[in-house]
């Protein structure tokens, strides 16, 4: 992998980010608004923000990179495009259990449902990333979808997932927004309204700002050509090679020991040059 060193900062940096997204959503839900519970009240659409950052923010945005991680470049392919499919399973279902509970609140407290920006966008991207894993389903685990529409799909899939993961993020940062607009207004019964900076509202910024810079680290490392997992028919040839070389009796092992690097080096050239051709899935 090229530039590794950088590869593991941006994917600790994820971590991170990911992991204090989490921590912020659940202490504003839990120490400023009362809590979860399914109810039909207040706590019940508490489960909206919780799931939607879980699931369509940090699961999904990892399930994005899963084929970068080159601890995983020894898994087959076939396997790797299960635990692909399993990220985002996962996703699907804490989108539906966080939309349910909005319909739920709403439609107990009269409220209309879908008039807004952050709804349009949110409800858009949880219905493409259903057709995107129905379309993804047939093209790559059917064995009998011929090649040509596999390799004709790749990047469409691959653009795709990416958009959607873009449209989470916007529809995320609007959400919190709006949220905060509605919850500390003016005349509510919160000792600041939201124009004054009270300690919950820079609190939920914050989370703004953590779950922005976590998309940006997930779509740096989806992007880069050379964090690319290698295509299979390259890793076999590199062992296959570096297996000729060692094999030959007519060539000292000093000199074995120098040209099995020299033709990885080689083979891992060629790799990335393919993979840059190729997409992420």
């Amino acid at each position: 992998m090229e530039n590794f060193r950088q590869f593991v900062g941006f994917l600790v940096a994820a971590a991170l980010l990911g992991t204090l997204s989490v921590v912020f959503v659940l202490t504003w839900v839990l120490q400023w608004r009362g809590g979860l519970a399914w109810d039909l009240g207040l706590l019940e659409f508490n489960w909206h923000p919780v799931l939607s950052t879980v699931g369509f923010i940090v699961i999904n945005g990892f399930g994005l990179i899963v084929y970068r991680l080159p601890w995983t470049w020894n898994f087959s392919k076939p396997l790797m495009k299960y635990i692909h499919f399993g990220f985002n399973i996962v996703t699907s279902v804490l989108m539906v259990i966080s939309l349910v509970a909005v319909f739920d609140f709403h439609n107990s407290k009269r409220i209309p449902n879908m008039y807004s920006l952050h709804s349009w966008i949110g409800l858009a991207a949880v219905i493409m990333h259903a057709l995107q894993i129905i379309i993804g389903v047939c093209t790559f685990l059917l064995t009998f979808t011929p090649t040509f529409i596999k390799t004709f799909y790749m990047s469409i899939h691959v653009f795709v997932g990416l958009f959607i993961f873009g449209m989470s993020i916007t529809a995320a940062e609007m959400g919190i927004t709006e949220k905060l607009i509605f919850t500390l207004r003016s005349g509510s019964n919160m000792t600041l309204p939201y124009s004054q900076s009270p300690p919950e509202a820079i609190l939920v910024n914050t989370l703004g700002v953590f779950i922005l810079l976590f998309g940006g680290c997930i779509l740096w490392i989806a992007t880069r050509p050379g964090w690319k997992r290698p295509p299979e028919h390259i890793k076999e040839n590199i062992g296959s090679e570096e297996g000729s070389i060692l094999n030959k009796t007519n060539v000292s092992t000093e000199t074995n020991m120098e040209q099995v690097p020299e033709s990885a080096a080689r083979l891992k050239h060629l790799n990335l040059e393919d993979a840059g051709q190729r997409s992420t899935f």
